[in-house]
């Protein structure tokens, strides 16, 4: 699971990347709260991890603005602990909210509980009446036969699919699919290409320069 924690505490957001990336997830962590958007356009998260007393924005805010850029399930980390700051943040989109202090297990519990209810609703993607992306699976079935995908043209499905009718960059694919592998721009085109002999050669858009869209 690929995690964006933000956090301006030095010692409990060491410890929380520590210990998340322990029971084998990957931890993003930002202590400046002013680079949420770039991580979030550069990256594909499965959950955010947000404090509400940050340096430059307002938490409350900032949940506010991260939920219009994009659809992400989110669990509050604070020391506030008053209900009508729950309430606020409740209203403005927050999926949970634990109060400081906490034990790290038990926020492994909130994510997971978390990130099984957002993706059980939000298990089958249908691209047409005939293309099904099964992300449980994490399978692509067309007119209800299994296509096989390799790794790499899962994931770029994936990214696609789950910003579908949205420009996905250059930047946060090769992010996705690459990770740590530095590799160039032909790499995706190579794969996008692959995809557009399985699933035909309208349904991804080139937006050159910028990226790709799943139509």
């Amino acid at each position: 699971m690929k995690i964006l924690l933000i956090e301006d505490d030095l010692l409990l957001g060491e410890s929380l990347k520590e210990f998340l990336e322990s029971e084998k997830n990957d931890v993003d962590w930002i202590i400046d709260d002013r680079e949420y958007e770039y991580k979030l356009l550069s990256n594909e998260y499965d959950i955010i991890l947000l404090d509400l007393m940050l340096k430059f924005n307002k938490g409350e805010e900032l949940l506010k603005k991260i939920k219009k850029l994009k659809n992400i399930p989110i669990i509050i980390i604070t020391a506030k602990f008053d209900l009508s700051d729950k309430e606020t943040c409740f209203l403005l989109g927050a999926d949970d909210y634990i109060t400081k202090p906490f034990e790290p297990k038990e926020l492994l519990l909130r994510i997971n509980a978390v990130t099984r209810r957002y993706f059980d609703n939000k298990n089958r993607i249908y691209i047409s009446d005939e293309i099904v992306i099964d992300i449980t699976q994490q399978s692509l079935f067309i007119n209800n036969e299994l296509i096989p995908l390799t790794k790499k043209e899962w994931e770029l499905l994936y990214i696609l699919a789950k910003n579908r009718g949205k420009i996905v960059s250059n930047e946060c694919i090769l992010n996705y699919v690459w990770q740590e592998n530095p590799v160039g721009t032909e790499s995706i085109r190579t794969y996008i290409k692959k995809l557009r002999e399985i699933l035909g050669k309208d349904l991804i858009e080139t937006h050159k320069g910028r990226g790709y869209r799943l139509k």
